[in-house]
């Protein structure tokens, strides 16, 4: 049985709640992102420095890293398009500065409203803003497994922007399937390529479950030796910017998973089920997550009375 120790990155308080149509009350924000940090996880992405245009649900990011508890040991992470984002989230001492470009020329011109090579100058001068801080920067990309506008992305794409990443110094990446357009065996496509040729890269992914396949390429990714991933408490989140897209991996599911096939991870799981709960509470409707409602595997229950064998 493998005893590795999987990295957890926990995206619900950005990538999930994000999409959602009502604003969030910015003490709520703070309320699940202190529950998460509080289960032990190591990475917690709280907030987004984009335009209050573009995504009015992360306006009150400066706010959210203001009051949340930092906790020894876990690093805040914080989505940034450009130079003005950059800036704002040093001023809030992010840990970890995540800049994406997608591998789909059309994606990218919905994502960050521009074409790729004009993406990765922009993330050079974060790159420079970046420079002696204590931030880091963690590269994504994008659509790494399909797009629902232009189809199936040329994995040499992928290994365009895992190259400019290289050049800045990022050393963590994640392959994102940010509409859950992957099986499997373009998990394993796009790894075994990948990895030889940037052997000091780590490689992280980012799953959605739009079909269902999220934990399948989960399994598929720890089979190859991955064992850095993102995933939402809850399964919660989506993408705007594509159609029909639903949320990532249920952080609490995948660390069941995990866990049952003898995995550690950084979480507690009993704290993780109770984060999806309170996040189902703030958002206010149902969330995906599926451990959350049927409690563990090695949680007993006791025999109904009306089942029980008559007595002799």
């Amino acid at each position: 049985m493998p005893s590795e120790r999987i990295t957890i990155s926990e995206v619900g308080a950005r990538d999930g709640i994000q999409t959602e149509a009502a604003f969030i009350p910015t003490e709520r924000k703070i309320e699940l992102i202190d529950a998460l940090t509080a289960t032990g996880l190591k990475r917690v992405e709280a907030a987004s420095f984009v335009h209050p245009k573009v995504v009015p649900q992360m306006s009150d990011a400066a706010e959210v890293m203001r009051g949340i508890q930092r906790r020894p040991g876990t690093r805040i992470g914080a989505f940034v398009p450009n130079s003005k984002g950059a800036e704002a989230a040093l001023a809030a001492e992010v840990d970890d500065l995540k800049v994406g470009s997608a591998a789909s020329e059309a994606f990218n011109e919905l994502n960050v409203r521009m074409p790729l090579e004009k993406n990765l100058a922009v993330l050079r001068d974060i790159a420079s803003l970046a420079k002696g801080s204590a931030s880091r920067l963690v590269g994504v990309v994008g659509t790494a497994f399909g797009c629902p506008y232009s189809g199936p992305v040329d994995v040499e794409r992928v290994a365009r922007i895992v190259e400019a990443y290289s050049e800045l110094g990022i050393e963590l990446t994640y392959l994102a399937d940010t509409t859950g357009m992957a099986s499997p065996r373009e998990i394993r496509a796009a790894l075994e390529m990948l990895r030889p040729r940037f052997p000091a890269m780590t490689f992280g992914l980012h799953l959605h479950n739009t079909r269902g396949l999220g934990i399948a390429n989960a399994l598929a990714g720890l089979d190859l030796g991955v064992r850095d991933f993102e995933s939402s408490i809850g399964g919660l989140g989506g993408c705007p910017f594509a159609p029909r897209a639903v949320g990532n991996i249920s952080t609490e599911d995948f660390a069941h998973m995990a866990v049952q096939m003898g995995y550690s991870v950084d979480a507690d799981i009993d704290a993780l089920i109770a984060c999806a709960k309170l996040a189902e509470e703030i958002v206010g409707h149902s969330i995906s997550g599926m451990v959350m409602k049927a409690g563990k595997s090695t949680d007993l229950h006791a025999v109904p009375r009306e089942n029980a064998a008559a007595p002799r």
